[in-house]
């Protein structure tokens, strides 16, 4: 994906956003990320969401699909902070960008 680093940061808000509002998992998360324009793998997304785990941003569980176990994720109330948090620095950041468009 062109500007991954710049983006990964909006990447990882958009998946905070959605762990807030219900349980996802990876394979939804990638569909809901292409529809915003964002061409995750899963090689890009799984380590991303361990890590934001680890970090304690998400929680998980195994639920079992048929043979396979699919990994469901959360946020947790650290997460949820975060995600509020985060709301205001990028309504600031909306805000001076529209201000001066063109810069």
């Amino acid at each position: 994906m062109e500007h991954q680093d710049l983006l990964s940061g909006l990447i990882r808000l958009h998946v905070l956003h959605h762990a807030a509002q219900e349980e996802l998992y990876g394979q939804w998360m990638i569909e809901e990320l292409a529809r915003h324009g964002y061409k995750l793998s899963a090689g890009t997304l799984y380590p991303m969401l361990r890590s934001m785990e680890k970090k304690g941003y998400l929680t998980s569980k195994g639920h079992r699909v048929g043979r396979s176990v699919r990994r469901m994720y959360r946020a947790t109330p650290l997460g949820r902070k975060a995600l509020e948090m985060a709301r205001g620095k990028v309504r600031e950041l909306i805000g001076e960008m529209m201000e001066h468009p063109h810069t």
